[in-house]
């Protein structure tokens, strides 16, 4: 938890800097100290409790004084100081796709404002457009950036909040009389964004429950506390809502907080034709009352002559009908995935070493592993040179001769040029083992344009996956321009395997884009973490729940194909 909420602080710290005026170096400081943090396979507290913080790479005297400071007091007196020259909110601006630290400087700087309600009336009064460097087309981008940021004001990655929900169901499983736990809501059907978290407990001794869960480390505020409901705020500003059911209504209860709204209302309607009715409770007889079922949540589909249907599915998509008549897929689990097929090392940005990542690969259980380090053109991330990719290989191959029953893939993440070129030559592919290719610049061009380089890439014969494909951020980027059917179309054509990107921040492709893919197409998918350390190997966990969203099989996903199917199935003419 706390790994990401300090480099949130560092981040936040290089853009207040930066707005500033102060040195790009001082800036990038905090940068990289906030990118290591956020790939640090440990927790920042181990690090700070053994007083090793500046063994972390990029994380030197001063800040890891902060980063102490903050862990002992809860806040960094430096940002503070810094707040008092200039507002927190002017930060919060950077938000706004398209809008960079000295953009949102200019705001404040010009025209006073460090609120979003200022900058929505600087917008409608035309006064965006009068700042320097700026004009009509600079203040129309910023509006449609500020409408897709307020879309997601109040909502989180399931990424984030994930870890949140496991910490604080542990938490109450060791100090709670817990019966039975469930995450419900938004968060168990595992979409990209949520809102709040609900939790659902089954207990006769609510006013324990609830007092542990106030006494949970992570709280800032309780909100509210009563005998089946309370509410309280982490120190990341998220809200956890608890409500505690009598064990005998804990399958009714979890069905009907879980949703979705569209399926639940779905369902009821299907009960009610039945002769059934379902609430909270359970699920009744019409003529008689009789109560026949809801201690299990199981016990509430099986009454209607259904499948149970999992949490992802419940969309009122057309699972309701397919559980009626016991035609629901069997959807993929990360039980089935045999491995991973885009992970980085300290080659170009990740921070780890091959034998590091393939160690802990192999103890997920996994068969095999895909090393995709960025290519030459990508500065930014180390992109490697062809000779910096031989060296590479010897260390691959060293670890292939070494561990019989677990592969290593010598890959390459490519990088697609503004022209659709590739920033390898031909000769350089064909030794990879695995090439995968992707859009890392040029996200702003027209739709044709975008289009036409993604032809030209993916047309080469040594390209097997195009990764995350429409090029989002969530929260922060909108999918570059795309024609997403006649990208199915090409991607069939030319038998390009697509990404499922378990990045928190990624979740790319989207699930009804995936279904979508699958369903018309027929395209095989890849799930991926794009792991740049051991720890991220997790993220899977957010690229599995995105393909169970998009209905898909484990035969619909090429990792989970034994290493000698994949083999055949990647080799290219």
């Amino acid at each position: 938890m706390k790994n990401q909420e300090i480099a949130n602080l560092l981040r936040e710290i290089a853009i207040l800097l930066e707005i500033k005026g102060e040195s790009r170096f001082r800036v990038l400081a905090y940068e990289e100290a906030a990118r290591q943090l956020e790939n640090l396979s440990e927790p920042v507290e181990e690090y700070s409790r053994k007083s090793e913080l500046q063994s972390i790479p990029g994380i030197g005297e001063a800040i890891a004084q902060k980063i102490d400071e903050y862990l002992k007091q809860g806040k960094i007196h430096f940002l503070d100081e810094l707040s008092r020259e200039i507002p927190r909110g002017v930060a919060d601006y950077t938000r706004i796709p398209g809008v960079g630290p000295r953009t949102a400087g200019l705001f404040y700087r010009e025209l006073g404002i460090s609120t979003f309600e200022e900058l929505r009336s600087a917008l409608a009064e035309g006064k965006i457009r009068l700042l320097p460097r700026l004009g009509a087309k600079s203040e129309e981008k910023i509006r449609k950036g500020l409408a897709f940021l307020s879309d997601q004001l109040g909502r989180m990655l399931l990424g984030y909040a994930l870890p949140v929900v496991d910490e604080v169901v542990a938490f109450l499983k060791e100090r709670a009389p817990v019966d039975k736990i469930s995450p419900a809501g938004s968060i168990r059907r595992m979409k990209e964004t949520i809102g709040d978290i609900d939790i659902l407990v089954a207990s006769r001794r609510a006013e324990e429950v609830s007092g542990a869960l106030v006494s949970f480390p992570g709280v800032r505020d309780v909100l509210a506390r009563g005998p089946s409901k309370t509410s309280i705020r982490t120190g990341q500003g998220m809200q956890i809502d608890l409500r505690v059911v009598d064990p005998d209504s804990f399958g009714a209860a979890l069905q009907y907080f879980t949703g979705s709204k569209e399926h639940n209302v779905a369902l009821r309607e299907t009960a009610q034709k039945k002769g059934y009715k379902v609430n909270e409770y359970g699920i009744y007889r019409l003529d008689t009352g009789v109560r026949v079922g809801g201690t299990a949540e199981e016990e509430i589909y099986e009454a209607l002559g259904m499948e149970w249907i999992p949490p992802e599915i419940r969309e009122n998509q057309g699972e309701i009908e397919l559980a009626m008549s016991k035609k629901l897929p069997r959807l993929v689990v990360e039980e089935d995935l045999r491995g991973d097929l885009h992970v980085h090392t300290h080659w170009s940005d990740g921070s780890t070493s091959v034998r590091d990542i393939a160690e802990a690969a192999r103890k997920k259980g996994y068969n095999y592993l895909g090393l995709c380090d960025h290519t030459q053109s990508l500065v930014v991330a180390s992109g490697l040179k062809p000779d910096q990719l031989r060296s590479r290989r010897l260390e691959i191959d060293q670890w292939n001769h070494d561990n019989q029953g677990f592969f290593v893939f010598d890959g390459v993440e490519v990088n697609i040029l503004a022209d659709g070129e590739l920033d390898m030559n031909d000769r350089d592919l064909a030794d990879r083992d695995l090439v995968i290719a992707g859009l890392h610049s040029g996200l702003g061009q027209e739709k044709d344009r975008i289009m036409r380089r993604l032809e030209r890439a993916l047309k080469n014969p040594h390209i097997q996956i195009l990764s995350h494909p429409t090029g989002r951020l969530l929260q922060r980027r909108n999918p570059y321009q795309l024609d997403l059917d006649t990208l199915f179309s090409l991607a069939s054509r030319e038998s390009i395997i697509l990404e499922i990107n378990s990045q928190p921040e990624r979740l790319d492709l989207k699930d009804s884009d995936a279904r979508q893919a699958r369903d018309g197409y027929g395209i095989p998918m890849v799930i991926t973490s794009d792991a740049h350390n051991p720890a991220q190997l997790g993220y899977i966990r957010l690229g599995i729940a995105q393909a169970r969203r998009g209905w898909l099989t484990a035969e619909d996903i090429v990792n989970t194909f034994s290493l000698e199917r994949l083999k055949r199935f990647l080799k290219r003419p």
